[in-house]
């Protein structure tokens, strides 16, 4: 018997009830169109009505040549749960290299997976695992996912990799990651493998959001240290916040990311460095056109790349600590940088410094980005307690107070046993970061009491727009203008080289380092060699 080309899931068994198991008869519908697509050539589509369907105990092995399209987002809906299983994750469709032979050779082709929700809250290991994932398909060759919701699943949300010529658009992921402490494989909202097809990866992803999930929002990450780090990857107009890292470069060659916003991530908006699989930071990258803004820690954090990278017109704003920070992890790549280009960025109103560089970098060039009013972080220590302070879960109130707005930015505020961020501040109240990626609360151990005692500490000491505490080799400054315009000066100096840090062959010229609010410059250890000239100080 001919099977068509279009099916009805229910008319092949699947209830849609909530309650039924649809699993046993799913997979026995995608065997047998994948078996069809083998024996004629021809790409089979299962169409979802509106419903709640159940998939218990077992995962899906997806066909080639099968796609899955539902009736939109919170009609369709796939509830994956593993409650007579606990050993076995359930993502709803799997297809991987260690579990199937994937590989380029048995890959997935001609597959579109859109339009419906899966809700993997019903998932639970015994211990952690990161094949818990709503999607987790490995090695698909014209790939489409398309209006996707993935939400609440113990590890990565939609975890799909070394994916060829396929676009990822529309994809909603939230709260992804439940099981991962945030230091473990896996748990991002979006996180794509690469590497696996070799030198070119051709893959979009677009208009997707992420929010609430425990590691990166969204992510690409070189499997294998062996490989070679891929090209052609983009991300655009897309969407990170709350998650520990906004997006993140963990091995890619010549990420292209643009368009983009980054907000309130917990570790960094944006981020390279050797934290993935293979351990090897992404190389030739370009940021542009992004707001990266106030995000708890840092703007962007880049390191354990031998470099180029460039970050260009992009807002990098009101971060919690610096807003560009080089710098390396223990056990990645800790060679100087080469051609580190920052270039036409407004940077500005960070906690400290507006460019911190903490790791050895060669030719680097700053050029013609506006570094001002960062060093937000100048109010005093306080303590305080009593009649007019209360809580909320996200904000400590004083009425008697009166800050400076966001002098408290970054800090950590303590009340009795427990710790919190301060995101931002006005004249009375502090607003906090959740305890982690997700969470609705600051407070890990509750609300404190109305009236508990409060301690702030001080400022710490000098923040520069630009901060130089490694050595940098042959760097290119031109163009930028790099001070405080604030009635309050916060920003203290234009340029800071400490004790650690060394300018060696630079070339400044036509800087605007005036109007700081100590002093345009501050050289613990003077520049050597190169040229100063044509800069207002």
């Amino acid at each position: 018997m001919r099977v068509p080309l279009t099916v009805d899931a229910r008319e092949h068994g699947l209830a849609g009830d909530g309650v039924t198991n649809d699993q046993p008869a799913f997979q026995r519908l995608v065997d047998t169109l994948g078996a069809a697509r083998a024996a004629d050539g021809n790409p089979r589509t299962v169409r979802v009505p509106a419903g709640r369907y159940v998939m218990r105990d077992e995962p899906t092995v997806w066909r080639s040549g099968v796609s899955l399209v539902g009736a939109g987002r919170g009609a369709t809906c796939f509830l994956l749960g593993n409650p007579g299983n606990r050993t076995t994750p359930v993502p709803l469709a799997w297809f991987t290299a260690a579990q199937h032979r994937a590989g380029r050779d048995n890959h997935l082709a001609d597959i579109a997976f859109a339009h419906f929700e899966i809700d993997g809250s019903g998932v639970t290991t015994e211990e952690y695992d990161p094949l818990a994932k709503g999607l987790g398909l490995q090695y698909v060759l014209r790939g489409r996912f398309t209006d996707l919701y993935v939400h609440d699943t113990a590890a990565t949300g939609f975890g799909c990799d070394f994916l060829q010529d396929t676009v990822v658009e529309g994809v909603l992921a939230e709260r992804c990651g439940r099981q991962d402490s945030g230091e473990q494989m896996g748990g991002a909202g979006i996180g794509i493998g690469v590497g696996g097809w070799g030198r070119v990866e051709r893959l979009t992803v677009t208009a997707c959001t992420a929010t609430g999930n425990h590691t990166n929002g969204i992510f690409v990450e070189l499997q294998n240290e062996e490989w070679e780090p891929p090209r052609g990857i983009r991300i655009t107009a897309c969407h990170a916040e709350d998650n520990r890292f906004g997006i993140s470069d963990w091995g890619a060659d010549g990420l292209l990311v643009t368009s983009s916003t980054m907000l309130g991530n917990h570790e960094a908006g944006f981020d390279v460095s050797s934290q993935g699989t293979s351990g090897i930071g992404g190389r030739g990258g370009i940021v542009t056109g992004c707001v990266i803004d106030g995000n708890v820690r840092d703007g962007v954090g880049l390191g354990n790349t031998p470099g180029p990278y460039a970050l260009r017109g992009n807002r990098i704003s009101s971060n919690g600590r610096f807003g560009y920070w080089e710098h390396n992890l223990a056990g990645g790549d800790e060679e100087p940088a080469a051609n580190i280009v920052l270039e036409g960025n407004d940077i500005r109103d960070n906690a400290l410094d507006g460019v911190r560089v903490d790791a050895p970098v060669r030719d680097m060039a700053i050029l013609d980005n506006r570094i001002r009013n960062n060093g937000r972080r100048a109010g005093g220590a306080v303590e305080g307690g009593g009649e007019g302070v209360r809580f909320s879960a996200l904000s400590l109130t004083d009425e008697k107070a009166g800050w400076p707005p966001d002098g408290h930015r970054g800090k950590q505020v303590t009340v009795g046993g427990q710790t919190a961020l301060v995101t931002f501040n006005t004249s009375t109240e502090l607003a906090l970061a959740p305890v982690r990626p997700g969470a609705d609360t600051a407070w890990p151990d509750g609300v404190p009491e109305p009236g508990s005692a409060y301690r702030l500490p001080a400022a710490p000491g000098p923040r520069a727009g630009l901060t130089v505490a490694a050595a940098v080799t042959r760097p290119q400054m031109h163009g930028n203008r790099i001070g405080d315009d604030q009635r309050a000066r916060t920003q203290t100096h234009g340029m800071r080289i400490t004790r650690d840090g060394r300018w060696t062959s630079g070339r400044v010229s036509d800087n605007d380092l005036s109007d700081n609010a100590t002093a345009a410059t501050r050289f613990d250890t003077p520049p050597a060699g190169g040229r100063w000239r044509d800069n207002d100080e």
